[in-house]
């Protein structure tokens, strides 16, 4: 299992699979083809539906500027390897191809080829939550202390940058109004949303603040702002919401945040490695899923909860996203997105909870719900994985152009 230092990505959004992976795919071809008259890049499958939603083209475009690049849209084929497949091109003065390499983005801004892929050898000997447990056992180590061990102590450095751009972008969604770029309308809820929160009682400020800091990060991600991959982009409010909120109503330290977001890495990592966190591999429940996963498993730990408690929590919070599909209306990450990351950050915190008041022990374990998560997605027809097809989108198409009567 690879570092989470591949797991939390500082970027730009809307989208690490679209947006993330496709311009760093394309810095490292040119900086491996730069002297050619021009590219091509072909995007294939999930790539080509959403990504003009998405951006995908000008991330591309942006990384070959200013070289011309001729992009094409293949969203009815598919390189065999991933949904989200780029075939990349060198030319000449004449147009004929001088190299080719073909590459996918397989979530999180992470890219991969059939036969090399950007994971390193796995510097992580305990590859499943069980053997996590176990070692725990054997040891008394919790898990964040666990991710120290193998990371090394500079790993807290890390997570303190990718706790200050979270927090970073948190604050700027807040005091941001105003429409979301891509045509849809849908206006800026975050500011708003946290004013009301704050005159609530206590019962109904937990979810509107939880709900007011979880927009407020996704909706910088659909600005095309600076956030951090939790896992993705998609799902980038989840993680920084429930964080945020117990930050600002139990006595934590900064550290206790660190150690929290090293928890949480620990089961994002679990996932990606057993399981997919690419939407357009399987759906949303691989990304805000997972998303809710880390953040209960994480608020689990920070409330207090045993190594039990926090690996039943996090088994909730995949556990009830199961089937969740990736619907975007119009490709664009605002609809159904951004308010499921809203939803998603109040069942985590529930989901933790909900641990707390057992003592851990739960018939599914957790390393098999991530097994589950793939199948099912795998079993997702195409339409529901990213491709705008059906779902939401098919629903927003159809009130947006009805049928015309004879």
């Amino acid at each position: 299992m690879e570092s989470i230092r591949k797991l939390y990505r500082i970027g730009v959004g809307p989208s690490s699979s679209h947006t993330m992976a496709p311009r760093r795919a394309a810095m490292r071809f040119l900086a491996e083809n730069p002297d050619a008259a021009g590219y091509r890049v072909t995007l294939f499958a999930s790539l080509a539906a959403t990504g003009k939603g998405h951006l995908t083209d000008r991330a591309i475009c942006d990384a070959f500027s200013p070289r011309p690049v001729e992009i094409i849209w293949r969203e009815e084929a598919n390189l065999p390897f991933h949904p989200n497949g780029m075939r990349f091109e060198s030319l000449d003065g004449s147009g004929n191809v001088l190299t080719t390499w073909e590459v996918y983005s397989v979530g999180g801004g992470a890219l991969s080829e059939i036969n090399n892929s950007e994971v390193d050898d796995g510097i992580y000997p305990l590859n499943s939550m069980a053997g996590i447990m176990a070692h725990s056992d054997r040891t008394g180590d919790p898990m964040w202390a666990i991710v120290e061990n193998i990371e090394g102590g500079e790993i807290w450095e890390f997570l303190d940058r990718i706790w200050t751009a979270m927090t970073d972008a948190l604050k700027r969604g807040l005091a941001t109004e105003g429409a979301l770029p891509g045509g849809l309308g849908v206006a800026r809820k975050a500011l708003s949303l946290h004013r009301k929160a704050s005159m609530f009682t206590p019962p109904l400020q937990q979810n509107g603040l939880l709900a007011a800091y979880a927009y407020a990060v996704s909706e910088e991600n659909a600005s095309g702002g600076v956030i951090v991959t939790a896992p993705t982009c998609g799902a980038c409010g989840v993680l920084p919401a429930v964080l945020h909120f117990l930050a600002q109503t139990i006595e934590c330290t900064r550290q206790d945040i660190l150690r929290a977001l090293a928890t949480a890495g620990l089961i994002g990592n679990l996932v990606k490695t057993n399981g997919s966190i690419s939407g357009a591999e399987v759906g949303c429940q691989g990304e805000v899923g997972t998303a809710c996963s880390m953040a209960a498993g994480a608020a689990a730990q920070l409330l207090g909860g045993t190594i039990r408690q926090i690996e039943y929590a996090a088994e909730m919070g995949l556990e009830h996203h199961l089937g969740l599909t990736c619907d975007p209306v119009a490709g664009l990450v605002q609809i159904p997105c951004i308010e499921r990351n809203a939803h998603a950050a109040t069942r985590a915190l529930s989901c933790a909870h909900f641990a707390l008041l057992s003592d851990g022990s739960h018939i599914i374990p957790f390393d098999e719900v991530v097994l589950v998560m793939k199948e099912t997605g795998q079993a997702l027809p195409h339409l529901y994985r990213e491709t705008s097809a059906g779902g939401l989108a098919r629903a927003y198409r159809r009130r947006k152009d009805p049928p015309q009567s004879e």
